[in-house]
Parts: C-alpha cells; sequence; structure tokens
C-alpha cells in the first residue's frame, strides 16, 4: 500500500484559517493536529469533546477513573480506527441520506418515548450539541454498513456447526412441561335427546373450524362457552400433564402450541381445547401464524404515475366486488410476472417474509378482505387474504437463535481482525506533543 504523508502546509490549513493582508497570505493557528490519519487529520478539538464525553460516562457508572493520559491515548486510537473506516466507506461510494437520517434519528427518539422535538430539548438540556449526536448517528451508520459489506456479508453458518452447537452445549434436561390450555363448553343437558346431542356437536365442530380458521378464541369462548372460566377467554391457566383435566390429557399430548382439539365428549357436554402455549426448561414453544395470501401489483413509470396506479387498482378491486374473479384479473393485470401466472397467489408466507408495508397492510385483513391500494417500493397493489393458520416453528426457532448466536461470534471474531488489518496497514502518524 502507497503511505502518502500529508503535506504540513495542508495540515495547517486544515487546522487553521487562511488569512490575508495585502499581499501575503498566511494561515492563523486556531487548532492542533494530534494525529494524521492516511489523508486526513486528528484535530486536538475532537478529542477534547470525545474525551470529555468518555469521562462523563465512565464518572456516571461509578467507574475507577484511569490516569488522564490514558483516557486521552485510548480515546484517539478509537477516533483513528473511526477515521480509517470513514475513510474506506467514502472510497467505497457508502453514503447516508439525510431521510435515512432522519429516519435514525427518530427512531432513538420514539424508543426515549419522546418526538424529535422533545427528544432534541432533552439533548440540549444534558449539555449536549444536537448536530454532534446526529452527526455520531451518520458515522454509527456508514461503519455499521461498511462492516456489513466487508464482513458481514462474507460470514457463513452451517447446519453442521448449528448440529454440533446443540450437540455440545445444548441442556441436557427439561422440567416438566408446563400447559396453558383454552376451554369451550358447549352444554348438554342432562338426558338430552339425540337431537339436542346431535345440534351442540354441529355447533361445537362449526366453532372449531372458525377456530382453525383464525377467529379469536377467547372472544369465542367468552360470547359461547359455558365453562367456568368463560368470562376469562377461557384461560385455564398454566398446569402440568398432573393438573389437567383426566379426560383431557391424551388429546392435550397430541397438540402442539396453537392447535384447536376436535370435540371431547363427556356427561357435560363438548369441549373444546386449545393449547395456548406450552414451556420447560429447555425451550419454550414458538409459534407463528402463516398466511395465505394474493396480491395485484401495478408498477408506475414513465406512463404510470402514482395516481394512475391507484385509479387502476381501486377500479380492479371495484370489478371484483361486482363479481369478477381475482384469479382472472391478476392474470391480466398484475406487474408481478411470477404470481400473475397463479392469479397473484403469493402461498403460505411468514412473518417478515415480505416488504412492512405490505405486511402490515396484509395483517389488517380479515380473511376474504380485499386492501386499499398500498404502496411498496415495487409498486402498488391490492391484496386479499385467503386464510390463516398457526404453525409451531419452535425447532426452526431455536436454530435460528443459535445460528444467530453464532453469527454474531464469528462477526465479532472477524472485525477485530479487520481492524487490526485496517489499522496497520494504514498511514498514521500521530503528534507525541499532544499528548
Amino acid at each position: 500500500m502507497v503511505k502518502i504523508r500529508i503535506k504540513w502546509w495542508v495540515a495547517v490549513i486544515l487546522a487553521g484559517k487562511l488569512m490575508s493582508t495585502g499581499s501575503m497570505v498566511y494561515a492563523e493557528y486556531l487548532d492542533r493536529i494530534v494525529a494524521v490519519v492516511e489523508d486526513d487529520v486528528i484535530l486536538d478539538s475532537e478529542l477534547y469533546r470525545e474525551v470529555a464525553a468518555i469521562t462523563e460516562k465512565l464518572k456516571a457508572s461509578k467507574t475507577m477513573m484511569p490516569p488522564a493520559y490514558v483516557v486521552r491515548r485510548q480515546v484517539l486510537e478509537r477516533l483513528i480506527i473511526d477515521k480509517l473506516q470513514r475513510l474506506v466507506a467514502e472510497k467505497s461510494g457508502i453514503r447516508v441520506t439525510d431521510e435515512m437520517l432522519r429516519g435514525s434519528v427518530t427512531d432513538i427518539a420514539r424508543q426515549n418515548g419522546m418526538n424529535l422535538q422533545q427528544f432534541r430539548a432533552e439533548l440540549e438540556k444534558q449539555g449536549m450539541s444536537y448536530d454532534s449526536f446526529v452527526e455520531s448517528v451518520r458515522n454509527e451508520i456508514i461503519i455499521n454498513q461498511l462492516r456489513g459489506r466487508e464482513i458481514g456479508s462474507r460470514i457463513k453458518v452451517t447446519d453442521r456447526e448449528i448440529d454440533h452447537y446443540l450437540e455440545t452445549q445444548g441442556q441436557a434436561g427439561a422440567d416438566k412441561i408446563k400447559y396453558r390450555l383454552g376451554h369451550i363448553l358447549i352444554a348438554v343437558p342432562e338426558g338430552a335427546s339425540a337431537t339436542k346431542i346431535q345440534k351442540a356437536r354441529a355447533k361445537a365442530e362449526a366453532i372449531i373450524k372458525d377456530l382453525r380458521a383464525g377467529a379469536d378464541f377467547k372472544r369465542r369462548a367468552i360470547s359461547v362457552s359455558a365453562g367456568g372460566q368463560a368470562l376469562k377467554g377461557g384461560d385455564l391457566g398454566w398446569r402440568t400433564i398432573g393438573q389437567i383435566p383426566t379426560l383431557f390429557v391424551d388429546y392435550v399430548k397430541d397438540l402442539r402450541a396453537g392447535d384447536v382439539s376436535e370435540p371431547i365428549r363427556s356427561p357435560s357436554g363438548f369441549h373444546i381445547i386449545k393449547l395456548l402455549e406450552a414451556k420447560g426448561l429447555s425451550d419454550d414453544v414458538h409459534i407463528i401464524t402463516q398466511t395465505r395470501a394474493r396480491h395485484i401489483l401495478i408498477k408506475t413509470d414513465e406512463l404510470t404515475n402514482d395516481a394512475e396506479a391507484k385509479r387502476r387498482l381501486l377500479d380492479i378491486k371495484e370489478r371484483i366486488a361486482n363479481g369478477e374473479s381475482f384469479e382472472t384479473l391478476a392474470k391480466s393485470n398484475s406487474d408481478d410476472t411470477v404470481t400473475a401466472l397463479k392469479g397473484g397467489d403469493l402461498g403460505w408466507v411468514e412473518p417478515r417474509a415480505l416488504v412492512p408495508p405490505f405486511e402490515k397492510a396484509m395483517k389488517a385483513l380479515a380473511i376474504n378482505e380485499i386492501s386499499e391500494p398500498v404502496q411498496t417500493q415495487f409498486g402498488w397493489h391490492i391484496i386479499q387474504v385467503l386464510d390463516r393458520k398457526e404453525k409451531d416453528n419452535s425447532e426452526e426457532f431455536k436454530r435460528n437463535q443459535i445460528k444467530e448466536e453464532i453469527r454474531k461470534r464469528k462477526i465479532e471474531e472477524e472485525t477485530e481482525l479487520w481492524l487490526r488489518r485496517l489499522r496497520d496497514e494504514a498511514y498514521v502518524e500521530i503528534h507525541m506533543d499532544a499528548m
């Protein structure tokens, strides 16, 4: 790598300002340089501000303070590393738009329970410069994007590594499993006729069908159950297998979280149970809701602006309401060439599989309902939810958690090596008199 040492006069200009008197031009010294990093510099004022901020944090956490020169040296080294990363990011073309930056700062404010104006006032109340804070956020975003490109994209975790983790670090045993059950009772009077019994069974089966299609269990229990916990949404609470009514035990063992049983006959009527949750020492069951949906996409271009795309979709939606087939209209109108051939069908999709605006609109729909036009980066859509179901993906969830743990460890290790290499190969000159 070619080492380029910064010219002394450039450093002076960067550290001060040019003054002119008649025909003479000279530099008035305003700040001093503490380090030269490639073709950039770190000023004493930068170092001072960062040292002051770090010192305040250490004092606030009641950490025993090291000598001042140690703090100053450590902070300077961090500034050098940050500067090197910013330089690499700049050469790589990484930029943070004002919109992205504003969104990030707004999110931080929201996480602290404030709007942007309140957050800014709070920062200033604590003696912090809002502009400096925004710049630090920009720096963090840039560095995260750079590390994602340079390191994160290269990190792979294999199934073999996950299996090895489970074998060597997985928990050996588990406590008794606890089950949280929902319960609905469709009562049958003692000595009821065969007709009444059949009517009660049919009612229970209809309720089960609705529940499996996504109906709210608690609401249904409150409205139709004759059980003692009906006003609590049928929630029987957490119970071990020994605390569950014997009548239900064999059914519970075969249920996965989110499953609804077949009608269970007893002298009091027909019972419906739903396994709301199950937990043990080793793992909690993890349930996700899968949605089967279809859509029609209209892309925008030079000929079709946003208003025209929305108008076309509203027209299509009205035609569907008047009896035309969604599938047929998707085939002839949708700009999603992959799903158009299937009548717009997206199949069963899991949470976070689709872009956020689409998923948010989809989640708000009832089964068979069609949305208003929804905008994403792909264009404008109308969406119809065809069905929903719950899926126990505990095993997949556990493996994904382990995968993420391994990935984070690898990224941490690779980042340390990468930064060390970046520092070693760079031209850095520290002015010792500034220390």
